[in-house]
């Protein structure tokens, strides 16, 4: 496998997908293509990040994106350090700026972070010397799920520009459809966001996507159907009459999905709640649902993306200077 070079990434962080152009976004997806393969093989582990630091910092709890970062880390050869919240000096009233600055004076080559507040894990950001990478910022952004999302999608598409890709459900409050939506945007394909109006962010519009608020409409020919979990913990208040009113005006079943098209491409984030956003018969649907390739793709994702920025042109200089 070819090393790309340092120059091929232009960036010291991923804090967003704000801010990659169309080239960024093909250069991660092509790298983590190779590692696809890889992690398919026999002999999964490399030497690329031997002798490098990463620590994941995750304030909120997570199964699937710790454990790939975690994995994609070793795969590379990287001392992998978990630091827990719950059993972290935050506990005791240090602030999120005192922790950046005590965890870079170890010296770290990558941080992960995520964190319940948008905007965190930028500020943090601002105050280490190694690389960032936003694991998920309150509802703000989650960079590498739109990254595995589209080389999911590339891998059986073999294209995003062109593709009608209907998001569905909480948009309100989730940071993967707006990180999807801008990824989706630069890379040519047309957006459609469906959801009841009280799960619908205020001029959303605005980014470009179109806005339905009934399922037959926003699923008609879409090539892509991206269901999203209903974010009860960011919820004040009532969102939704009820579960069961909810699912059947949007839950996604076999008659919702007819309306799309015959090889229409299923999709999830996780957690899934079944029966809640999504019927278990289409969930579980082998030939049209890609839910588990999505998590096979964050592995092969999130390497690309540890390399690239503890290689890149622009880490380098920042620890030169």
């Amino acid at each position: 496998m070819t090393a790309l070079r340092p120059t091929d990434f232009p960036h010291r962080h991923l804090l967003d997908i704000e801010g990659l152009s169309s080239r960024d976004i093909t250069t991660l997806l092509d790298l983590a293509e190779q590692y696809v393969d890889l992690n398919r093989g026999f002999e999964k582990k490399l030497s690329r990040l031997h002798g490098r630091t990463q620590i994941n910092l995750f304030f909120e709890t997570s199964t699937r994106t710790r454990t790939s970062f975690e994995l994609a880390g070793k795969r590379l050869g990287a001392d992998v350090i978990n630091m827990s919240v719950e059993g972290s000096s935050i506990k005791k009233g240090e602030t999120l700026i005192d922790t950046a600055m005590t965890l870079n004076a170890m010296q770290p080559d990558v941080m992960v972070v995520r964190h319940h507040d948008s905007g965190a894990v930028d500020l943090l950001a601002q105050k280490v010397d190694g690389a960032v990478i936003n694991a998920g910022d309150g509802s703000h952004a989650h960079p590498t799920q739109a990254l595995l999302d589209a080389l999911t999608i590339r891998r059986r598409k073999k294209t995003l520009s062109g593709l009608i890709v209907a998001i569905c459900g909480d948009i309100m409050h989730s940071r993967v459809a707006r990180s999807n939506i801008q990824l989706l945007a630069i890379m040519g394909a047309l957006v459609r966001v469906v959801a009841p109006p009280t799960l619908l962010p205020p001029a959303i519009d605005r980014l470009g996507v179109e806005v339905h608020q009934n399922m037959r409409e926003g699923l008609r020919d879409a090539d892509i159907v991206m269901m999203l979990r209903l974010q009860t913990e960011r919820m004040q208040g009532s969102f939704v009459p009820s579960v069961r009113e909810y699912f059947h005006f949007y839950g996604l079943d076999r008659k919702k999905l007819a309306l799309a098209k015959p090889d229409a491409l299923i999709m999830h984030p996780g957690p899934m709640n079944r029966g809640v956003e999504i019927d278990t018969e289409v969930a579980d649907d082998i030939h049209r649902s890609a839910i588990r390739e999505q998590v096979e793709m964050g592995v092969a994702v999130r390497m690309a993306s540890l390399e690239l920025l503890t290689h890149s042109s622009a880490a380098r200089a920042h620890r030169a200077a």
